[in-house]
C-alpha cells in the first residue's frame, strides 16, 4: 500500500460484525466514502479425510476493494499444486482450495483483507482424518427396521420437536397417516415421560447461532450426578469437552441444572440426528439440519420511529420451511412481539418487529443452514416540537368512492356503460373484478380512468357477463371499494325455465 501509512503508527483496532475477525484501521479518519476491510461471512473450521478437497470462503466488504490473500501458520502455501486461491464473481467469494488433502496440511489458515486504509484478519482449522485412523466408533444400539416400517430416527425427531414442525418431519420420512401418527406418538410420549419425568424439566432444539456454532440445551435433575451422560449423532457415539478448549468440536457445559451441548464450526457434515442418553435411558432427540441454500436477496438496514413496525426480509435460492432469525444474537420466536412469516413457495421469508422501542435497535440476522444475512435496526425518537398553532394543508387523502356504480340490467347483444368517481391524492390505482375475478387485461372489456372517473364498456351484453363487478381503488395511504350487479335481461326467465325442465325428468 501507499509508502506514507507505512510510517503512521496511529493504528486503531475496530470491532468487526463478525465474531472472531480483528479490523485494524490505519488511519485516524477515513476520507468520505472510504471504509476499512471487514469480512462479511468468514471461512469456518474444516474437519474432513485425507485424500478428499478442502475449501475455505470468504467473502469481504471495504472501499477500496480490499486485496485478499490466504496463509497458514506453520508452511507456506505457494505450491500451486497443493493450494489454489481463486475469486468466484458470482457469489463474491475468495475460495483457498487443498485438492487431495494431506495429513501434514492439517493447521491454522489465515485469510487476510487489505486496502490503504486497513486490514482484516481472520482464521480457521483444518484437521485431517488419516485414513488407517477412519477406525469404528461405538454405535447406539439400535433396533433393526425391515422395509416398509418406520424409520426409529422419525419416532426420536418427533418426540423432541414442536407441533408446528409435525406436517414437515412427517414428509421427510414418507409419513403420510397424520391420524396413525398423532395416536402412536401420544402413546410413545407417555412411555418416554414416564422415564423423563424424574430428571428433565425443560428443553429447548438444537440452532445454529450467529458466531457459526450449533446449540441445544436441557435442564435435568440427575439423582446420581455420577450418571454418564452420552451424546450420539446418527446412531453413532461422539467424545465432548467441557467448553474450555477450543479446538473441541463438540462439548457439554453444565450450569447448575442446565446441561448446554454445542457444536463449534458448524459445517454440512454435522447435519443429522443428535440424542442424548443417561446411562441406558434416551432423554433427548434433535435434528439439525443444514439446507445447501443461498440468499437471493439479503436483509437490508432499516429505519423506523418509535412506536411503528419494522420488517426484515430475505429470499432463498431454495425453498426452505423455517429458519432461524436472531435479535442482537440472541434467537427470537414468533409471539407478542415478533410476527415471522414464510411465503408460500418457502423462498421469502419475513420477520417484523412489532411497536419498536428503544431497546429493539440493533443487528438482526437471518440463518439458513451454513449462510447468514444481517441487517440493522434504527429506532428513532417521535419528534415532538412545541411551536405557535399554526394550520398546514395536507392535499394527500386515502382513496375514496364519491359516486358508486349502479344496478344495470342489458339485453342480449346491447352495449352496458358503467362508471363511477373516485378520489385521493395520491392518484389511486384502479383494478376492476367480474366476479372477483381481474378485468384490468381482459380484451373483451374497455376500461378507462380519467380524472377519478372510471369507466367500463362492454360493447356486446352476453351471458357470460352476468354477475357482481366490482372496482378497487388503492394507494399508500389507503383502500376503498364499490360494487354492482349486472343482470341480463330474459337471462333469468330462460334459467328458470331450464330447471323446471330437468326438475320434470
Amino acid at each position: 500500500f501507499c509508502p506514507l501509512f507505512s510510517i503512521l503508527d496511529k493504528t486503531e483496532l475496530k470491532r468487526s460484525r463478525v465474531p472472531g475477525v480483528m479490523v485494524t484501521q490505519y488511519v485516524e479518519e477515513l476520507p468520505p466514502g472510504s471504509t476499512t476491510p471487514d469480512f462479511i461471512r468468514k471461512p469456518i473450521a474444516l474437519t474432513i479425510q485425507e485424500g478428499k478437497l478442502a475449501y475455505f470462503k470468504a467473502v469481504v466488504s471495504g472501499y477500496p476493494v480490499p486485496d485478499v490473500s490466504w496463509a497458514r501458520n506453520k508452511g507456506d502455501i505457494s505450491n500451486s499444486t497443493k493450494y489454489v486461491s481463486r475469486f468466484d464473481e458470482k457469489n463474491e467469494e475468495y475460495i483457498l482450495e487443498i485438492p487431495n488433502v494431506d495429513s501434514d496440511q492439517a493447521d491454522t489458515y489465515k485469510c487476510f483483507a487489505i486496502n490503504p486504509f486497513g486490514k482484516a484478519v481472520c482464521t480457521a482449522a483444518l484437521n485431517v482424518i488419516e485414513g488407517r485412523e477412519f477406525m469404528k466408533v461405538a454405535k447406539r444400539k439400535e433396533k433393526q427396521w425391515k422395509e416398509g416400517e418406520i424409520d426409529p430416527r422419525f419416532w426420536e425427531v418427533l418426540l423432541s420437536a414442536p407441533k408446528k414442525d409435525y406436517e414437515r418431519i412427517c414428509q421427510e420420512f414418507g409419513v403420510t397417516d397424520f391420524r396413525w401418527m398423532l395416536r402412536k406418538l401420544n402413546q410413545k410420549k407417555k412411555e418416554r415421560e414416564a422415564e423423563q419425568s424424574k430428571k428433565i424439566h425443560s428443553l429447548k432444539q438444537i440452532e445454529v447461532k450467529t458466531d457459526g456454532t450449533a446449540e441445544f440445551e436441557l435442564d435435568m435433575k440427575l439423582k446420581d450426578l455420577n450418571s454418564k451422560i452420552l451424546l450420539f449423532k446418527d446412531g453413532e457415539m461422539l467424545d465432548y469437552g467441557d467448553g474450555t478448549n477450543e479446538a473441541t468440536k463438540h462439548n457439554m457445559q453444565k450450569f447448575g441444572e442446565t446441561y448446554l451441548f454445542s457444536i463449534r464450526d458448524v459445517s454440512p457434515e454435522d447435519a443429522g440426528i443428535y440424542q442424548v442418553d443417561v446411562e441406558e435411558v434416551n432423554m433427548f432427540s434433535t435434528s439439525l439440519v443444514l439446507p445447501d441454500v443461498e440468499f437471493n436477496t439479503t436483509l437490508k438496514d432499516t429505519k423506523v420511529i418509535e412506536g411503528r413496525d419494522a420488517v426484515f426480509e430475505c429470499a432463498l435460492s431454495d425453498p426452505v420451511p423455517q429458519i432461524t432469525w436472531c435479535a442482537n444474537d440472541i434467537s427470537v420466536e414468533h409471539g407478542k412481539k415478533y410476527n415471522i412469516t414464510v411465503s408460500e413457495d418457502k423462498h421469502v421469508h419475513k420477520l417484523a418487529v412489532k411497536n419498536c422501542t428503544e431497546e429493539d435497535k440493533g443487528v438482526y440476522t437471518a440463518i439458513a443452514g451454513l449462510r447468514s444475512s444481517q441487517g440493522t435496526l434504527n429506532v428513532e425518537e417521535k419528534f415532538t416540537y412545541s411551536m405557535p398553532v399554526s394550520k398546514t394543508l395536507d392535499f394527500q387523502a386515502s382513496p375514496k368512492f364519491i359516486v358508486p356504480l349502479k344496478r344495470h340490467a342489458a339485453p342480449p347483444g346491447y352495449e352496458c356503460y358503467m362508471s363511477c368517481a373516485v378520489t385521493g391524492n395520491p392518484t389511486p390505482h384502479i383494478t376492476w373484478y367480474h366476479n372477483n375475478v381481474s378485468l384490468n387485461t381482459n380484451p373483451n372489456y374497455y376500461i378507462t380512468n380519467v380524472c377519478g372517473v372510471c369507466s367500463l364498456l362492454i360493447l356486446r351484453v352476453g351471458p357470460k357477463d352476468m354477475g357482481e363487478y366490482k372496482v378497487v381503488a388503492e394507494s399508500p395511504l389507503g383502500y376503498d371499494e364499490c360494487s354492482t350487479k349486472l343482470i341480463v335481461k330474459g337471462m333469468s326467465s330462460i334459467l328458470i325455465l331450464i330447471n323446471l325442465f330437468w326438475l320434470k325428468f
